[in-house]
């Protein structure tokens, strides 16, 4: 009788162990369906995107015209007729130059076109009389040529006289120093009592127009035969300006490619390309330093972006390729960085799916589970 209750005893535990053992089986083949199945990284799928072909180089400011203000007649300065680093009108007056001794050159000129008209005067009498008495045979025909002759010399003596008097205006006129050109002009290097010389290498002052104004770029031998192609098929290639370090914005100001050299220089290698710019403001000084972006092209293309690529040690960029569950790091080309991302020559393929967060927690034969990156990430 005992041995029965024993037996039965054993019996009720081995079942009530064997039912433990069941649920708890149950519970972790439950944990496991529901744990996920490969790391979570989050992916993006490689379109194409609008992408705009730049060229960013730096550049110099230079002026549309220049012009430096020198005096063409020796002289003591007056008067200055402007206020310094003001805008010129051309024909303005800046300058007044003594005239005393170009007023006195001027009368002298004319009294000698006077002298030698009056001697002309006399001459053509002299010769109607000479030949009334050649027609009587009072005088030789050798007496009536030599007054012809001289009335021909003081003819040609009065052109000379009134190419003096003109010479003299010209020498008059020259002591009023004009502006050349209209633009801003700069302080006067020369004050009134100043003695000045005629073509002189001092200016006296210096007028520049800024608006427009250049931009000069140095461009290698490689980067003009492509700005040249794509002005070919453009026509026209615009060029942004930034000013490195400034806070000043420039983004009403748009510039177009003037023209390219047509020579490389043998020591750079370089070509020099020139943009012009509208410059209402003056906000660009010649001399000032700048960043230009010439817009070469816009062309649909790949785009990744540059926080997916990883750097390999021979430099070149990978990325990670989503198929299904199972990653694979690929080679990439790329022709260009532009607003984080980069621009896709090989390697991709358009609907792919690439990681661009979590690649960091990945393991070779690694399982991963991809999330769509949100558009506001």
């Amino acid at each position: 009788m005992i041995k029965k209750l024993v037996l039965a005893a054993l019996s009720v535990s081995v079942i009530a162990v064997t039912g433990c053992s069941q649920e708890s089986g149950g519970q972790q083949a439950a944990g496991g369906q529901g744990a996920p199945s490969g790391v979570p990284v989050n992916v993006v799928t490689v379109e194409q995107q609008n992408v705009s072909t730049t060229l960013e180089l730096p550049g110099r400011v230079s002026a549309f015209r220049q012009s430096h203000v020198r005096p063409q007649v020796t002289g003591v300065i007056t008067q200055r007729l402007f206020e310094q680093g003001t805008v010129v009108e051309k024909g303005q007056q800046l300058y007044q130059i003594d005239d005393l001794q170009y007023k006195a050159a001027l009368n002298s000129a004319k009294a000698d076109v006077a002298s030698a008209n009056a001697n002309v005067k006399t001459l053509k009498a002299k010769a109607a009389r000479y030949k009334d008495l050649m027609k009587v045979n009072a005088i030789s025909g050798q007496e009536y040529d030599d007054v012809v002759a001289q009335l021909d010399q003081a003819m040609a003596a009065v052109s000379v006289a009134e190419a003096q008097v003109a010479l003299a205006e010209v020498n008059m006129d020259y002591t009023k120093v004009y502006a050349p050109i209209s633009g801003r002009i700069s302080r006067s290097f020369y004050t009134e009592g100043a003695l000045v010389t005629a073509n002189q290498t001092d200016p006296l002052a210096t007028i520049t127009q800024l608006d427009p104004v250049y931009v000069d770029v140095q461009v290698s031998s490689e980067q003009a035969l492509g700005l040249q192609m794509a002005l070919r098929d453009k026509g026209s290639l615009t060029v942004d300006l930034t000013i490195p370090g400034s806070h000043q914005s420039l983004e009403g100001l748009k510039g177009t490619v003037e023209f390219s050299e047509v020579i490389v220089n043998e020591s750079t290698g370089s070509v020099t390309i020139r943009a012009r710019f509208p410059n209402p403001d003056n906000i660009l000084l010649p001399g000032l330093y700048v960043r230009a972006t010439i817009h070469l092209s816009d062309t649909a293309a790949l785009v990744v972006p540059q926080r997916a690529t990883i750097r390999q040690p021979d430099g070149s960029l990978s990325v990670w390729v989503v198929n299904g569950d199972n990653p694979e790091l690929r080679s990439i080309g790329v022709l260009q960085a532009f607003d984080g991302n980069w621009q896709v020559s090989n390697g991709l393929s358009a609907g792919e799916q690439i990681i661009v967060a979590g690649y960091h927690k990945l393991r070779p034969g690694a399982k991963v589970m991809p999330i769509p990156l949100s558009k506001d990430a």
